[in-house]
């Protein structure tokens, strides 16, 4: 399923990273379109709920690998922060796309549980068998890749294999056995795997769209870190938020003895960034006040 933190790649494998995300895209999409086709000629409910479960990971790679190139774009005038947060984008469509296709799928599944209909076993047994080697050489061919990104789809590739030997096992049961709603039984349940990932993720990128703390980061921990250091009274009106789930941006106000020199200060915001980064906080601005200063941002928030 599409995961939030998709779209990282390392930088010394990004050209490998986007060609190798480019042959699983379309090997998957090209495959997608075939199973939509052969899951209705079929009439197997359970290949075209691995259908959409092949599309989502299509749309994953497809987004991952166009928004990952965007994420790279250097700031400017009109997105300050950059472009970080369009790799964010990617995971929300996705999952947006995933929930209206499960849905379809579950109304289409649910009804067959009560009235099971005749399933082609041969031909289900055959999809299945081509999934499992489209989706293998999808995620063989991502073996090597380093990147976050890599790894991610991996896994998802990975994912798909474990959903076709489901649908191998189902082909196999009806081919013997004539107990058609075994079908309808297992698209439900591949369904509601695929809904409970996009839920997952619909999550994480609403926390990072709505500047939740991120989950690494204890703000507890930060404030007693920062008034550890000698020079600091004490902390406020801190705020910690992430730009796309690895880039977390710190502000604070710190309040510092009134003997403070300039070039005490800058040696002190010097410690503060140092500090910061090792709990993983790679953007911070620090404003400094006297103790007997009057903070304007006090009472606003």
């Amino acid at each position: 399923m599409a995961h939030a933190h998709h779209n990282h790649a390392g930088h010394g494998h990004h050209h490998g990273a986007s060609d190798n995300i480019k042959v699983a895209f379309f090997l998957n999409l090209g495959f997608t379109l075939l199973e939509i086709v052969g899951g209705l000629w079929i009439n197997s409910v359970a290949i075209l709920s691995d259908a959409l479960h092949d599309l989502g990971d299509s749309l994953s790679l497809g987004l991952a690998w166009y928004f990952e190139k965007v994420a790279k774009r250097e700031r400017d005038e009109y997105y300050t922060f950059g472009y970080k947060r369009f790799s964010l984008l990617g995971a929300v469509i996705n999952s947006v796309i995933l929930l209206v296709g499960s849905f379809f799928v579950l109304s289409e599944a649910i009804p067959r549980i009560l009235d099971p209909q005749p399933v082609n076993a041969a031909g289900m047994v055959g999809f299945a068998i081509l999934g499992i080697l489209v989706n293998g050489a999808a995620a063989l061919r991502l073996k090597s890749g380093e990147s976050l990104n890599q790894k991610a789809v991996r896994l998802h590739l990975l994912e798909d294999v474990l959903g076709w030997v489901a649908v191998l096992a189902g082909g196999i049961v009806l081919y013997f056995f004539d107990f058609p709603v075994i079908d309808p039984l297992l698209s439900v349940a591949i369904t509601l795997y695929v809904l409970y990932n996009v839920i997952q993720n619909l999550r994480q990128s609403m926390k990072i769209f709505l500047q939740a703390t991120p989950s690494n980061v204890n703000l507890q921990d930060v404030t007693l870190r920062l008034e550890q250091m000698p020079d600091v009274k004490s902390v406020h009106d801190l705020h910690v938020w992430t730009l796309d789930g690895t880039y977390n941006v710190l502000t604070l106000h710190a309040v510092v003895e009134d003997t403070l020199q300039l070039p005490q200060a800058e040696e002190l915001k010097k410690k503060m960034r140092a500090a910061m980064a090792d709990m993983d906080i790679q953007h911070i601005t620090v404003e400094l006040e006297a103790s007997g200063e009057e903070c304007s941002h006090q009472g606003l928030l």
